[in-house]
Order: C-alpha cells, then structure tokens, then sequence
C-alpha cells in the first residue's frame, strides 16, 4: 500500500491506464486477427475495410503512446506487403 497521497494517486492514476492500453491491444489484435481471417478465405474487399480500419487504430494508438510509432509502421507494412500478395495471388489466377 502507498505510504502518501500522491503514490495513492499514482497508483490510481496506472490501473486506468493500464485499462485503457489493454483496451486499445485487444482492439487492434481483433482487428489484425479478423483481417487475416479475410485474406485467408478471400475477401478483398472486406480486408481493404479493415486494413483502413486497422492503420486508424495503430496511428492512433501510437499518437497515444499504447505503442511505439516504428511497432504500428511495421505492423501496417508487413500487413500491407500480405495485402499485396493475395492481390497478385487473385489477380494471377
């Protein structure tokens, strides 16, 4: 237990952050999870939806400091180079 006030607020301060951040994480790894699930079976238009969904949440997650800017650019790039890929892979069929 904190021994003054301002360690009680602190700690007060790190369970609502703490909250909001792990809100924020579970969103974005839904989202990656349900873009991936789309590419998987197919549906380019569904994963273009959730790709612009996907790079609104990391720039705003990042603008928060939840994430590090450079972890939600890589996280936009690897997602965009598998967009491309099942691109080509439909196109070339």
């Amino acid at each position: 237990m904190p021994h003054n006030n301002s360690a009680a607020k602190r700690m007060r301060q790190n369970e609502v952050r703490r909250l909001r951040n792990k809100s924020r994480l579970s969103e974005l790894k839904t989202i990656r999870k349900n873009l991936l699930r789309a590419l998987h079976d197919k549906e380019q238009g569904k994963a273009e939806e959730l790709y612009k969904s996907l790079s609104h949440r990391l720039d705003q997650a990042a603008a928060n400091k939840t994430i590090h800017k450079n972890s939600a650019n890589r996280s936009k790039a690897r997602i965009a180079l598998k967009m491309n890929a099942a691109k080509t892979a439909v196109a070339a069929k």
